[in-house]
């Protein structure tokens, strides 16, 4: 009888120490798009209180650019084009401000892309595929980025994203609306890191001669 007693309160500790044992949960992968971003830099961007840059077109002789400075934790945009500064705050865009808004949601991303995937909201994203890269005709990473017909300056518009095993981008196709056909293909190339932030400062079409790129790149950090 005393050995059947040991038993069971021998068996009533090993219960015992099972359920208390702590459960260990395993990290949430992270997705595509945040190894992306992270590929990018995209630790250091809630450090950054100001950055500067020139958005640059050279299309065959003309040249077209535009200068901004960006304080992202308060959101003031300063945009200085030609003769012509206009100051404006993010959060309060009016009438006298919106195109100077267009333009820098525009430029703002070429320039940062791959932190957009991660940052815009009422998008979708397609599971990763392994495709023909539409310049370099390399086999690349590929992934689609489609924004929903409502909202923002360009509602429907579809990504497609190139980028390597480093998760960095190196070609895309833009596709108005998300048509079929590409409504432009550029290089993504000429990276460079920005204390931590990596930019592809060139971005060149396949055919003619036209390039869109960066200069006079200056990031703050608190």
């Amino acid at each position: 009888m005393k050995n059947s007693i040991y038993i069971l309160a021998l068996a009533f500790v090993v219960v015992s120490c099972k359920e208390n044992k702590k459960s260990v949960t395993s990290p949430t992968p992270l997705s595509i798009a945040e190894k992306i971003a992270n590929a990018n830099g995209f630790k250091h961007w809630k450090d950054i209180s100001e950055i500067d840059f020139t958005f640059n077109v050279d299309r065959d002789s003309s040249h077209f650019e535009r200068s901004w400075n960006w304080k992202p934790k308060t959101s003031d945009v300063t945009l200085i084009s030609g003769k012509d500064t206009i100051s404006y705050n993010r959060k309060s865009v009016d009438s006298l401000s919106l195109n100077a808004d267009k333009g820098f949601i525009n430029d703002k991303f070429w320039l940062l892309a791959p932190f957009q995937l991660v940052w815009d909201k009422g998008t979708t994203i397609s599971e990763p595929s392994l495709e023909e890269a539409p310049i370099s005709k390399q086999k690349l990473n590929k992934i689609t980025l489609t924004y929903t017909s409502d909202g923002g300056y360009t509602p429907g518009d579809a990504y497609d994203f190139y980028y390597g095993d480093d998760f960095l981008v190196k070609e895309w196709i833009y596709r108005k609306g998300n048509s079929k056909e590409p409504s432009m293909i550029t290089s993504w190339e000429n990276y460079e890191d920005f204390n931590g932030l990596k930019i592809a400062k060139e971005h060149k079409k396949p055919e003619g001669k036209w390039k869109l790129y960066f200069s006079n790149i200056k990031v703050k950090f608190n």
